[in-house]
């Protein structure tokens, strides 16, 4: 069995429980998705799966990709991704669809996506520095400070925080919990935001560590003297 699926962020919503807790959500696109390609230990030394993402128009492919498609009798897709199988499953078949009923309500998933992309940035937003005081003629309001010594080492220290590009990286978000799984549309609605922008692609799979859901700490009312 297929550990996850590709989908397509749509954007974020809230959904109202019975007892009108707000509960902040993200809408999904999952699947379908067909099996492009099966990998084995004998051919490749390890079992996985790669899926397309079935889109409304199917984009041009050279011909060693078209080739590769046609091998598995599928059409073409803009997005591949290879996941692993569940441990003792069996593999499916090239071909075959993989749909969001792979996941139930309740349950615990990964999110894999690419985060938004913020340009160049100094070290307060990208390392969330302090700075140094905003008035009194400081001279020093948003600088990163000494990154190094002059005479020893005389160099900056490999990895020293400082500005650069942020974002636009790829991001592995745990343990977000399915709150709605719509089977006709395609949709899953997860709680919590997830990576990226709307419109991006992202793998949502098992979770490789499910945690539970935290539960509330009530404690008990004391009775007062009266």
């Amino acid at each position: 069995m297929v550990t996850g699926i590709i989908g397509k962020k749509i954007g974020m919503t809230q959904l109202f429980e019975p007892d009108g807790t707000i509960r902040p959500a993200t809408v999904i696109k999952a699947g379908p998705c067909v099996v492009v390609q099966v990998k084995s230990v004998a051919t490749d030394g390890y079992e996985a799966v790669q899926l397309g993402l079935v889109e409304a128009r199917a984009p041009k492919a050279n011909k060693p990709l078209a080739g590769h498609y046609a091998k598995a009798k599928v059409p073409p897709t803009r997005v591949r991704h290879e996941l692993r199988l569940a441990a003792g499953a069996e593999a499916p078949q090239a071909g075959a669809e993989v749909l969001v009923s792979l996941f139930a309500d309740g349950d615990r998933v990964d999110v894999i996506g690419v985060s938004r992309g913020k340009g160049f940035q100094g070290v307060m937003k990208r390392h969330n520095f302090a700075g140094g005081q905003a008035s009194h003629g400081s001279m020093f309001h948003r600088a990163p400070g000494s990154i190094g010594a002059s005479s020893y080492p005389s160099r900056v220290i490999k990895g020293m925080r400082g500005p650069g590009r942020m974002g636009g990286e790829r991001v592995t978000v745990r343990n977000l919990r399915v709150l709605r799984v719509d089977l006709e549309n395609h949709l899953l609605i997860l709680s919590g935001a997830v990576p990226g922008a709307p419109d991006g692609y992202l793998v949502v799979r098992k979770a490789v560590a499910a945690k539970p859901e935290p539960q509330p700490q009530v404690e008990p009312v004391k009775k007062g003297r009266r």
